[in-house]
């Protein structure tokens, strides 16, 4: 699939479920109103429509959420996909916030997902209950250390907060680098209604050029197919990535596209531009009806978004489409 400006798309993320057990203050509001059941696709339809990509030439699946594992019985899906890797599909992976990572760490190396990224801003246990709201640091630190033991590769994405948690990117990075993890710094993204977006905002090229100051940070061409940009730590021998959506457009090389739990597939985080697949998984129609309404969307595929900070790009939560 080649959309219009000739990026080869080859990479889905797919959001299983718009829900999630935490409440991070950037990510949505803590009163959310969350999709009715009814409105989602079932993990059959999911995998359907996961196939069809995969059939179009995705190579790399990527669930997210919400939350993905707290999706009921999502490791099916999970499990599932497993069966197209060497198929066609050459990763399955995740992102999670690793509440649900100790029960599920062993199903997803069976499944064959190999690495996967956690979400998490703080190692200060006052401070993650601030930022998550819901959430407890010890029950993340298991499940992080319970993916750890079943061999899977860990990459832990921080959201920079100015006046939050920039006093501790030194020590994120020592504790990855101690536990054999690569560290992503992420900067926040202007979507959907949350307070003190701009307040807390940190472009990242700052913080890389304080960091430069006490750490040993080479030039690197690791790549993971995500709009991270990487950096090698001579101190650690691990990497740290920096994803900046608003300090430095990724665009140029994206090679992404997003599908909903609805079945809504967005071409762009940080653009409306929709195509509804669940008319077309629905219909009864054949599989080439379904692939040509794909090809539709990838053709519609908008050259970049347009976040600016302190306006909001798109009223969706980044949960809606999944981050």
């Amino acid at each position: 699939m080649i959309d219009p400006f000739g990026r080869h798309i080859s990479y889905l993320r797919v959001s299983v479920t718009d829900r999630c057990d935490f409440r991070c203050g950037y990510c949505m509001a803590e009163d959310m109103s969350f999709l009715p059941k009814s409105d989602l696709l079932s993990l059959e339809e999911l995998e359907r429509l996961c196939a069809a990509f995969i059939r179009l030439g995705v190579t790399k699946l990527r669930l997210t959420g919400g939350e993905p594992l707290v999706r009921r019985n999502v490791m099916s899906l999970i499990e599932g996909l497993g069966q197209y890797l060497g198929n066609g599909l050459e990763e399955l992976t995740l992102t999670t916030n690793g509440s649900q990572l100790a029960k599920h760490a062993n199903g997803l190396a069976m499944a064959g997902v190999r690495r996967i990224n956690v979400s998490l801003d703080t190692l200060n246990e006052a401070k993650f209950s601030s930022i998550t709201r819901w959430g407890r640091l010890s029950q993340v630190l298991e499940g992080i250390a319970a993916a750890k033991t079943e061999g899977l590769a860990i990459k832990i994405n921080m959201v920079a907060l100015k006046g939050v948690n920039d006093d501790e990117f030194d020590i994120m990075l020592e504790w990855c680098g101690r536990e054999g993890f690569d560290l992503c710094l992420i900067e926040t993204m202007p979507m959907g209604e949350v307070t003190h977006r701009e307040e807390t905002h940190l472009a990242l090229s700052e913080v890389r050029a304080d960091l430069a100051r006490r750490w040993t940070l080479r030039a690197s061409d690791y790549a993971t197919g995500g709009p991270a940009r990487y950096m090698e730590v001579a101190e650690t021998g691990q990497r740290i990535g920096f994803i900046t959506p608003l300090s430095h457009n990724f665009c140029e090389s994206c090679n992404r596209v997003r599908l909903t739990c609805t079945g809504t597939l967005y071409m762009c985080l940080g653009q409306e531009d929709a195509v509804d697949l669940r008319k077309s998984l629905r219909a009864g129609q054949d599989g080439e009806a379904l692939e040509a309404a794909i090809r539709r969307g990838i053709a519609a595929k908008p050259k970049g978004h347009d976040f600016v900070i302190g306006r909001v790009a798109v009223p969706r939560h980044m949960s809606v489409t999944g981050g």
